[in-house]
Order: C-alpha cells, then sequence, then structure tokens
C-alpha cells in the first residue's frame, strides 16, 4: 500500500483481527480509523451500514474508514461532529 502521505494510511498485518472485514483486501486495508469516527454520525455516516432491531448500527460490511483513498473525506466529516444539534 504505497502513499505519498504516509500519515495518512497504515496498515497493522500483525493485529490478531487484521484484516476485521472479511472481504477486505489486506494489500489495500487502512488501519488508522481502525474504530471509525464517523459512527458517531449515525444514519449521516455516509457508510454501508445495516440497523440491527433495537437500532444497533452493524457496519460489519463497511470499508469505507478502511480505503486509503478516504482519509480526506474523513477528516473534512470530523467538523460535522462538533456542531451543535440544531433545535
Amino acid at each position: 500500500m504505497e502513499s505519498e502521505r504516509k500519515y495518512s494510511c497504515f496498515s497493522h498485518a500483525e493485529c490478531e483481527f487484521f484484516p476485521c472485514h472479511p472481504d477486505a483486501d489486506p494489500a489495500a486495508f487502512n488501519c488508522l480509523f481502525c474504530y471509525c469516527p464517523l459512527y458517531a454520525l449515525g444514519e449521516a455516516c455516509g457508510g454501508d451500514y445495516v440497523m440491527l432491531e433495537g437500532g444497533i448500527k452493524d457496519c460489519s460490511s463497511c470499508l469505507f474508514p478502511h480505503r486509503p483513498e478516504n482519509y480526506d473525506c474523513i477528516t473534512a466529516r470530523l467538523a460535522a461532529l462538533c456542531k451543535p444539534e440544531e433545535e
């Protein structure tokens, strides 16, 4: 996995859960956002998730935060987490 910006992507191949998504390509898997920062946006996260019974969000099929090319999109959306909720 090559990137001109080394800070924006890394793989932790020695992790006992690597890769943590069954359909992921280990050669192009970014572990930087292991715990997706967009999860807190709920349904507005933009990822590929399903809502389970009881309102639990299942992101196991979402590879969006693990694709190296999505770094800029994710960091740009982080500002939405800081905005106060509209009344």
